[in-house]
């Protein structure tokens, strides 16, 4: 799964318009057009090959990893808005997405404080989908990538994660 792909399919578990996409950038400090949001959003047609068991969907713009932990912070400030420090003035967004194979991990993270999750509430979204992961399993995938009990969160985890939320908020 790739960043396109986490994003079309948060977009779609929130159920967010292309206006709200691109507003939610601005947010997290990336200017991006409707048109842009678009591209981002749009495979590429002619890329489906047969042979192979598994072909990453590719789209008319990559969605790098600064590109999408943009989204995300904007995302939390879009959600729960922005954080001030005790002068007043705003706190810049963090961006901790170093490699590609973190952005799960990323991902759960923010969404997370974005939504306002408990560690039970990712559980149970978990369980709907019927993948069981225990709470210490949870609490090592949502540590920082330095932490010595730190786990990479794969590909099935924030796919059902993803298909869990889209289950609790568009019913």
């Amino acid at each position: 799964m790739n960043n396109n792909d986490r994003l079309v399919r948060l977009r779609y578990a929130l159920d967010l318009k292309d206006e709200e996409v691109a507003e939610i950038f601005g947010l997290g400090g990336m200017d991006i057009t409707i048109e842009e949001v678009q591209a981002l959003l749009t495979k590429q047609k002619g890329h489906e090959d047969d042979e192979e068991e598994y072909v990453e969907n590719v789209y008319m713009e990559e969605c790098h990893n600064h590109t999408l932990e943009s989204f995300l912070n904007g995302l939390i400030i879009h959600k729960r808005g922005r954080q001030t420090t005790k002068s007043g003035e705003p706190v810049k967004p963090t961006f901790s997405l170093k490699h590609d194979k973190d952005a799960n991990n990323v991902l759960l993270k923010k969404v997370k404080i974005a939504l306002k999750l408990t560690s039970e509430d990712i559980l149970d979204i978990l369980d709907d989908t019927g993948v069981y992961l225990s709470n210490s399993e949870l609490s090592a995938v949502l540590r920082k990538e330095d932490h010595r009990n730190y786990k990479e969160c794969g590909d099935r985890y924030a796919r059902n994660f993803l298909k869990g939320l889209a289950m609790e908020y568009r019913s």
